[in-house]
């Protein structure tokens, strides 16, 4: 097992989306997982659950835009395992609207969970990581970083590019201590929540933009986070990997 003994937090990893699949795909490479979300009854179920198939996990509720609530994350973590391995930055939020449509308050809303969240999430760990003198943070940006999607979702597209900058910031800074941080930018990964979100024709017309026609299944980008969290990526760090079947060719 590729992460046997390690600690690994994930936010956002009680949906049925990419933050539930990398907390099944960490566990079963042998990590401790902490289950963080904002949903408390979510967040008790998949952490029983996967405390039922033999892992060690604890579930933690958390809002990611809070720093009281951030660093109580942390805390846990470390008072039931004594050390932080792996941060995985899946939080995110999404509201479709053109510019002229967007209010204020869900600019800040979407910046707040999915930049300000990686941010702080980031902050938290990275006293203890630098202590241990290593540790990998995996953000996750989206290929609406780079294509400037057209549907409505000026926010979304602008936090996520922030991720990576902020990614390759956490490199720089983190590389004299052992520590790396990558980001994956996933295409289009349907779930209960981009369906929710997204109108029917437009969340199809995304995913014919991949060479493949399809969207990707949660596991297969859980996959690349077990990939760059274990000492396989021991040599990559400040890397935004394209996880989009060819929707966009990131640099």
């Amino acid at each position: 097992m590729r992460l046997e003994g390690r600690v690994g937090i994930v936010t956002a990893s009680a949906g049925a989306g990419i933050g539930q699949a990398t907390a099944w795909a960490l566990a079963r490479e042998g990590a401790k997982v902490v289950v963080s979300d904002i949903h408390e009854r979510r967040t008790n179920e998949v952490t029983q659950s996967l405390k039922a198939n033999g892992h060690e996990a604890i579930g933690v509720v958390c809002d990611v835009s809070r720093w009281d609530q951030v660093e109580s994350m942390v805390q846990r973590t470390l008072d039931a395992f004594g050390r932080v391995d792996i941060l995985v930055n899946n939080a995110a939020r999404e509201i479709i609207a053109p510019i002229v449509d967007t209010t204020e308050e869900n600019w800040d809303l979407i910046m707040d969970v999915c930049l300000k969240g990686t941010f702080l999430c980031t902050k938290a760990v990275l006293p203890t990581m630098i202590a241990q003198k290593s540790g990998a943070i995996v953000n996750m940006a989206s290929v609406d970083a780079y294509i400037g999607n057209p549907i409505g979702e000026c926010a979304y597209c602008s936090a996520k590019a922030g991720i990576t900058g902020l990614t390759r910031v956490t490199a720089a800074e983190g590389a004299p201590h052992g520590i790396r941080a990558n980001a994956i930018a996933p295409g289009v990964v349907p779930n209960p929540y981009l369906e929710k979100v997204y109108p029917k024709e437009a969340l199809q017309s995304m995913v014919n933009m991949s060479l493949w026609k399809k969207g990707a299944r949660p596991e297969e980008i859980a996959s690349i986070v077990v990939f760059l969290a274990s000492d396989e990526a021991s040599y990559i760090t400040g890397v935004v990997i394209n996880a989009s079947a060819g929707m966009h060719w990131s640099p």
